[in-house]
């Protein structure tokens, strides 16, 4: 499906989102504060890439020979670097960070240090997600290839009767296929799809980083260790693959069920292209929070079990989704548009489970 042909509504329930807007300006503009973060996204960014980096200079220095430790070391790297993913990067490479347009490109490339495409990242997400969330066909997303059914509309193959089973080792293997072939891939595929000239209209150039990115990444995180490190290199690999593994899960488990759950809708436009809502209501349809109230689990994911805030203002930082919320849940109420919360984590990732048996056996 051609992404550029697909139209949102230009009429349909607008005066929800015109109304919404308007509030949300009022809140910052009474509370006499910035959309952007504050000292608090400070003090997290300083935590987070803490979070990373001394366990990687514990281990460079050999300060433990215990494999088991140094294993663990990799485990809280793996923590760290989802939550950087969540918490940063995903904030900067928004544009809503900081007002400064450097320090969101700056803080941006994080994904690169982490092994992923800053740009990429930005095609994918920004353009392709947020703009079609849970179109099929269009919204990567969803869209993993044959190995998982994501949507009603996506075919159904005999072992997708079991991706409720299998679905979570797949997710822990996400950020290890950043790290190696996805990028490159990604990368051809949006030149073809003429997605690549949106961030720089030069292709050469775009691959010429990802390619210094990748060599840097590598040297650090795998070469520095096996030269000046005592640990057998074939244990540097094998903890890099399990630091993947649990920031891949994690990162997995908290962005599936705010989009692939029962309460979740999966529209799709009709032989012209055009949507049958506009796209502020699209999100809502498309889109939901959980655990609310939990706020060291709101603190780690960046906000990002207000899911719906996001989707809908993607320009502010995420420190500010908790306030909004109530303004968004009671304007959705008022213009009777749906707003779909789990009440905790466990309960999304269960109903992110319950749909996945149901699109695998063809209940969906």
């Amino acid at each position: 499906m051609d992404y550029s042909s697909i139209k949102f509504s230009g009429t349909n329930n607008m005066e929800f989102f015109t109304t919404l807007r308007g509030r949300v300006t009022e809140y910052f503009k009474e509370n006499n504060i910035t959309r952007f973060g504050n000292y608090k996204m400070v003090l997290k960014t300083i935590s987070l890439i803490a979070m990373y980096f001394v366990p990687y200079f514990l281990f460079m220095f050999d300060v433990f020979s215990s494999l088991w430790i140094q294993a663990l070391l990799w485990i809280i790297m793996g923590f760290g670097m989802a939550g950087i993913g969540f918490s940063v990067m995903h904030d900067a490479n928004h544009g809503a960070y900081s007002k400064n347009a450097t320090v969101n490109k700056i803080l941006g490339l994080f994904a690169n240090i982490l092994g992923a495409s800053a740009t990429n990242w930005k095609i994918q997400h920004n353009v392709l997600h947020h703009s079609y969330t849970n179109v099929s066909g269009v919204d990567e997303d969803i869209s993993p290839g044959n190995i998982m059914r994501f949507s009603p509309h996506q075919p159904r193959y005999k072992a997708h009767k079991y991706q409720h089973l299998y679905a979570w080792f797949l997710y822990a293997l996400m950020t290890l296929q950043w790290s190696t072939v996805k990028d490159f891939k990604q990368l051809f595929r949006y030149k073809k799809m003429g997605l690549t000239k949106k961030v720089d209209k030069n292709f050469a150039k775009l691959f010429t980083h990802l390619m210094i990115s990748k060599i840097v990444y590598y040297g650090y995180l795998i070469v520095l260790p096996i030269i000046f490190t005592d640990t057998p290199w074939y244990f540097i690999i094998l903890f890099y693959i399990l630091m993947h593994f649990v920031a891949g899960f994690i990162l997995a488990i908290v962005f599936q069920p705010a989009h692939v759950i029962p309460s979740s809708e999966f529209p799709l436009p009709d032989v012209s292209g055009k949507m049958d809502n506009n796209w502020a209501v699209h999100q809502m349809m498309t889109t939901a929070n959980f655990a609310p109230k939990n706020k060291l689990l709101s603190w780690y994911v960046g906000g990002l079990n207000f899911q719906i805030e996001h989707h809908l203002f993607p320009n502010i930082c995420h420190v500010h989704y908790k306030k909004l919320s109530k303004i968004v849940k009671k304007t959705a109420s008022e213009f009777n548009v749906p707003y779909n919360v789990s009440p905790t984590f466990f309960g999304a990732i269960a109903a992110h489970g319950k749909l996945l048996k149901e699109f695998g056996t063809g209940v969906r």
